[in-house]
């Protein structure tokens, strides 16, 4: 079972669902041998999130504090100066991030800001680093715009399934971000592309996420799977907690489904215990957001992300050849 790593594109649900009802070890066997079938199962890309713009987006997300609709005490504010979002791509790449990923609370990006966030982009390309923005909605300009920039990934949350999209946000339709995925894809960009687990969705709506990903015209090239992080003020901030084999089972299912693709442990690992993160990279889990904030969440500190990594044998991607280099 561990050598079938078979690239596939027209799952079935039933096919998907039968994947989560798999006993955990065998699911986890599985999903580590279609892992070391396409990657160094001992290598974790490292990618740094910054937010170049905060606050007072006009989607009402149930689950972000950056909301407009929300008060959770973050304050709007606007987009970043060009030398600031450098410091702080320098400092990433200082670190050991290879990817730096810029987030900017909007619906859409204004014509506006088009000029500015594409010299952003360039910059921190010119700097070395894997260049990945996320900022709402994009017409095909907008996204040929920022390929012509060096962008290199876009990412676009389809958050949920289809049937349970509407639950949690009513301001942007299903078709709406699939529509965005298609431009990014039609400009050349690779597709940053994921969801969220536990904002009170069914096993099957999580099977559905991930048949939905994993069916499109070209699966996303980086796969982030988020574990709700509660935020007083938003809708969902009593959320109760997923459980944590139900997370690992994730992570286990999005690898088998989508082998070549980076499978981005994300959101909610500053409250996850080092051992349910070793069983996610054992899952197929290659990537984890690095340094002490996301958007406006807490993130685990650098130097306990090193030490975790240290412990369980894992290297960063790219750092023998730093090594080698100097």
């Amino acid at each position: 079972m561990a050598g079938n790593t078979e690239l596939r594109h027209h799952w079935t649900l039933d096919e998907v669902c039968a994947l989560f009802a798999l006993p955990f070890n065998d699911l986890l066997f599985r999903a580590h041998g279609v892992h070391r079938a396409h990657f160094d199962a001992n290598e974790v890309q490292l990618s740094t999130l910054c937010s170049v713009k905060t606050g007072g987006c006009a989607e009402d997300c149930a689950y972000c504090p950056q909301s407009a609709h929300y008060e959770t005490g973050v304050k709007a504010a606007k987009l970043m100066e060009k030398d600031e979002v450098l410091a702080a791509a320098r400092a990433a790449k200082a670190a050991g991030a290879t990817r730096f990923c810029m987030g900017a609370a909007w619906r859409s990006p204004k014509e506006r800001d088009m000029e500015k966030m594409c010299g952003i982009i360039a910059g921190v390309k010119a700097l070395g680093l894997e260049t990945c923005a996320t900022l709402g909605m994009l017409t095909k300009d907008q996204a040929g715009a920022l390929r012509q920039a060096g962008l290199d990934y876009y990412n676009h949350n389809l958050d949920t399934s289809e049937e349970f999209y509407g639950r949690i946000i009513t301001t942007r339709s299903y078709q709406e971000r699939l529509d965005t995925l298609s431009e990014v894809r039609e400009a050349g960009m690779q597709l940053c592309c994921g969801g969220i687990i536990g904002m009170g969705e069914s096993p099957e709506d999580r099977a559905a996420l991930l048949l939905t990903l994993a069916n499109l015209p070209e699966p996303p090239q980086s796969v982030p799977i988020n574990r709700l992080v509660p935020i007083a003020g938003t809708p969902l901030a009593q959320a109760e907690a997923v459980d944590d084999f139900d997370f690992i089972r994730s992570i286990a299912v999005a690898r088998i489904l989508m082998p070549t693709s980076y499978v981005r442990l994300s959101a909610g690992r500053e409250a996850m215990h080092e051992a349910v993160q070793a069983l996610c990279f054992f899952a197929g889990a290659n990537s984890i957001f690095y340094g002490d904030t996301l958007l406006t969440a807490a993130n685990p500190e650098a130097d306990a992300d090193r030490a975790l990594l240290a412990r369980l044998g894992l290297r960063p991607e790219g750092s023998e050849k730093l090594a080698h280099a100097a």
